[in-house]
């Protein structure tokens, strides 16, 4: 079936403003069933005829005034439903359950164990691995319902009334870290609602370039890229849908990017379009709007904001493009979710791609972004089915605003504080709990960073301590852990280039020893904890994941993890040198 929209979907996911929304669809689409977001209050009427309607998760609690809600009428649609986390509680809640906060949140990898005979874990019964973000819960189960499934913060993890098709999971199916959760969905979407696969995930760059040219019209288009793998993309797919004589990239150098990078950008896009390239040096610009600032978000927007003010000047000059432009971005899903960009999402973070110059672009309707509704491992089937090269392609993400998201700054000074299982470090770093925004100190703990043991426990810990949403444990330090103390500090060439430094010894020694292979990201992180001479610790922070929504930190070799931390502690300037064992959630990937 088909509407002017284009296809009529099956499945229709109501958006409660959780931040895994869009991967839910995303998931079941990958499944090759067709799949759309609407507000979750749409009315009933307007969902009829749809066969499956799945409830996203989402920040608030239902029993508050102003939550998201559903209208209730759709529990006798005939659709079969399912329920996702905020989702569970909204079909409790509605059909006469109980809904309460519990005593403990739970973040992270849990285990479940199932129960009864549920057609959702058909083939996928028994104990296993999921993936919780959550601190209410349902305590009463509504009438006609079983309990399916348990873990042991959670007593009612999973419940459902065969007759009226309606099932609630506590976790997230949708999550990659949930390892039976496809196969949970595929009951849901083939055994249960009875869907049919019309939906094609893959061959998606002739789609995408008819919508560039839809949306260019008569109309250039200009980019600012990174490099990266999204822009990249972006880029490329312009380049093909519009033609190299109506498309423009320009690499601006903001000082605030890895050693080599510039040259290796540059190499990348001439190679793609020779012409059509060029470099904007800009570093003591950029350095100049970040001087004295502390706070992460405003940081964002002075290097959001200083971008738009670069590109206005040079776009304005006619030298790069001439008469009727638009900009082009690689912007994709993640960025615009974790920037509030669902109806009711809670801001986990400002994206430099979503600051107020790019705003008013977008009320011009001034912005094209191809990429908008792909993830990162969705763009990389793109850019391979653009023939862009692997090296390119497998290439770990790295963050616009560059490495002043990875120098955090403080205007204060504080030593560190005895705290349950270690020291609190008063440095604040974001994370997402609950599907919400947090921003509190980090542990240390001085156990020895490589075991799984330990991962377990720094979960443990931060569900169990709600004044923290990171654990790092200490690799290394150049003096006694309680002699550390954070100092008042700001972004300065001096500690972009520590930061640098740094960056570069890890890159080598993860290149060199094949671990650079082994995980999706590898952040590393400058945090101004030290002492008088050697005022920064370096924060380890490689992780695995499939498209950042949510990853899983990585245990490094211990042979590997101590050279690094002797060539690390050796850098002028470092005290010491720890290991992030947060997971995500309930700490964001990057700090900022």
């Amino acid at each position: 079936m088909t509407s002017e929209s284009g296809p009529l979907p099956q499945v229709v996911v109501l958006d409660t403003g959780g931040q895994y929304c869009h991967l839910i669809t995303r998931k079941i689409r990958e499944l090759g069933v067709y799949s759309e977001i609407r507000p979750s209050d749409t009315p009933a009427s307007a969902l009829s005829g749809v066969r499956a309607i799945v409830i996203s998760g989402g920040p608030a609690s239902v029993y508050e005034d102003g939550s998201p809600q559903v209208d209730p009428g759709i529990f006798t649609l005939g659709a079969a439903v399912l329920g996702i986390c905020y989702g569970q509680q909204l079909i409790a809640f509605h059909l006469g359950g109980e809904v309460r906060p519990g005593d403990h949140g739970e973040y992270g990898l849990a285990w479940l164990e199932t129960m009864g005979d549920s057609p959702l874990f058909r083939g996928i019964a028994g104990r296993q691995q999921i993936w919780m973000s959550h601190r209410d819960a349902v305590a009463a189960i509504p009438s006609g319902f079983e309990l399916h499934g348990a873990t042991e913060t959670c007593p009612i993890a999973s419940i459902g009334d065969r007759e009226r098709r309606l099932y609630g999971v506590q976790f997230h199916p949708e999550v990659v870290h949930t390892e039976r959760g496809r196969q949970l969905l595929s009951n849901f979407l083939f055994d249960i609602a009875g869907c049919e696969q019309d939906w094609n995930p893959r061959d998606q760059a002739e789609r995408i370039e008819d919508e560039i040219r839809r949306v260019a019209g008569d109309r250039n288009v200009f980019f600012f890229v990174s490099g990266g793998v999204d822009s990249t993309v972006a880029f490329t797919l312009c380049l093909r849908a519009l033609g190299p004589e109506r498309v423009r990239g320009l690499y601006v150098d903001t000082g605030l990017m890895r050693e080599g990078e510039t040259a290796f950008v540059r190499g990348v896009f001439e190679s793609l379009a020779a012409g059509v390239f060029a470099v904007e040096h800009a570093e003591d610009r950029f350095l100049a709007a970040l001087a004295g600032e502390v706070d992460p978000e405003k940081k964002r927007h002075a290097i959001g904001e200083m971008f738009v003010e670069v590109q206005e000047r040079i776009l304005e000059s006619g030298h790069y493009l001439e008469g009727n432009w638009i900009l082009g971005q690689g912007t994709i899903y993640p960025d615009t979710i974790e920037s509030g960009g669902t109806a009711k999402a809670d801001l986990i973070k400002t994206h430099h791609n979503r600051v107020a110059g790019i705003q008013k672009l977008i009320e011009q309707n001034r912005i094209i972004e191809p990429l908008h509704l792909l993830y990162k491992d969705e763009v990389r089937e793109v850019g391979r089915e653009l023939g862009l090269p692997e090296e390119l392609l497998a290439r770990h993400p790295f963050p616009g605003p560059g490495l002043a998201i990875r120098v955090l700054c403080t205007a204060g000074s504080a030593p560190l504080e005895k705290a349950e299982g270690g020291w609190l470090v008063p440095v604040r770093s974001v994370g997402v709990q609950g599907d919400s925004r947090t921003y509190r100190p980090v542990l240390l703990v001085e156990d020895p960073p490589g075991t799984p043991e330990l991962q377990a426990r720094a979960t443990r810990l931060i569900n169990a301590l709600p004044g923290i949403n990171r654990v790092v444990a200490l690799a290394g330090a150049n003096g006694p852990v309680g002699t550390l103390r954070v100092t008042p500090a700001a972004i300065t060439a001096e500690r972009l280039d520590r930061l640098r430094q740094t960056d570069g010894i890890v890159r080598k020694l993860c290149h060199e020893s094949g671990f650079e292979a082994k995980v999706w990201q590898f952040p590393v992180i400058l945090i101004p904890l030290g002492t008088p001479g050697r005022p920064d610790t370096v924060v380890l922070r490689p992780i695995d994941s499939v498209d950042g929504m949510t990853a899983q930190s990585v245990i490094m070799p211990e042979s590997l993890l101590a050279r690094m931390t002797a060539e690390l502690l050796a850098v002028e300037g470092v005290s010491a040198v720890v290991y992030d064992l947060t997971h995500k959630p309930p700490g964001t990937i990057e700090w900022e």
